[in-house]
């Protein structure tokens, strides 16, 4: 599967982006997805999963209350709301796809990676 993130841009702190995650193929529900992101001098770091039927989600704790993950398997779309945006939250947002169906915060278990869009946050 191909991933191609978009969304991405400069906001000021407070504000909100959705990013989007496109998928090519027509198995995109078989794959649990994942957003991370990877600030400058960082280690990229887990920020959000969803199951294969959205029946799961989990979050990295800074983003909880903030961030909602959520798909639409007729689009083959993965998507990151990201409200209340803080300068911390400024990185490279990639999605990631996992064949297999357990959620994971692990990046080492995910298969397929798109290319990442830049999130700037100004405060």
């Amino acid at each position: 599967v191909q991933l191609q993130a978009s969304g991405g841009g400069l906001v000021q702190a407070g504000g909100s982006l959705r990013l989007s995650c496109a998928a090519s193929g027509r198995t995109f529900s078989s794959y649990v997805m994942g957003w991370f992101r990877q600030a400058p001098g960082k280690e990229r770091e887990f920020v959000a999963v969803i199951s294969r039927r959205s029946g799961s989600t989990n979050y990295e704790d800074s983003v909880k209350g903030r961030f909602t993950i959520s798909r639409d398997n007729a689009k083959n779309t993965v998507y990151l709301q990201m409200n209340s945006l803080k300068p911390e939250d400024t990185a490279v947002y990639s999605c990631a796809a996992k064949n297999s169906p357990l959620i994971s915060r692990w990046d080492s278990e995910y298969d397929y990676w798109g290319q990442g869009t830049q999130v700037t946050v100004s405060s």
